[in-house]
């Protein structure tokens, strides 16, 4: 999976199509990802503990990591990457639009 926690996305399609947000978590084993603003559902929580307040909360659900694209934090555009090798060794990811690292 080319996406990875804490990378800015903007969705490509569904209902939330144009929403950009930071991956807050992300699961390569079900290629999907938990993307914050994105794929909001309600949930009917019940107190669990004493004191507890129950309620409806909104909670973000998974997204698939297809839908998305990641967005250049220098260009500011949503865009693919590319790897390339350093001199020690290292591998980085590489902007395909402006050739920046990521």
């Amino acid at each position: 999976m080319n996406i990875r926690t804490d990378d800015t996305v903007v969705v490509l399609s569904g209902k939330d199509k144009g929403k950009e947000g930071k991956v807050l978590r992300a699961m390569p084993d079900s290629n999907k990802l938990i993307v914050q603003g994105v794929n909001v559902a309600t949930k009917h929580q019940k107190p669990r503990k004493q004191g507890d307040q129950g309620g409806i909360i909104k909670v973000e659900t998974p997204i698939y990591a297809s839908k998305v694209m990641r967005v250049c934090p220098k260009c500011g555009k949503p865009t693919r990457h590319a790897v390339k090798f350093l001199n020690d060794g290292k591998k980085v990811r590489v902007c395909k639009k402006c050739g920046e690292t990521i």
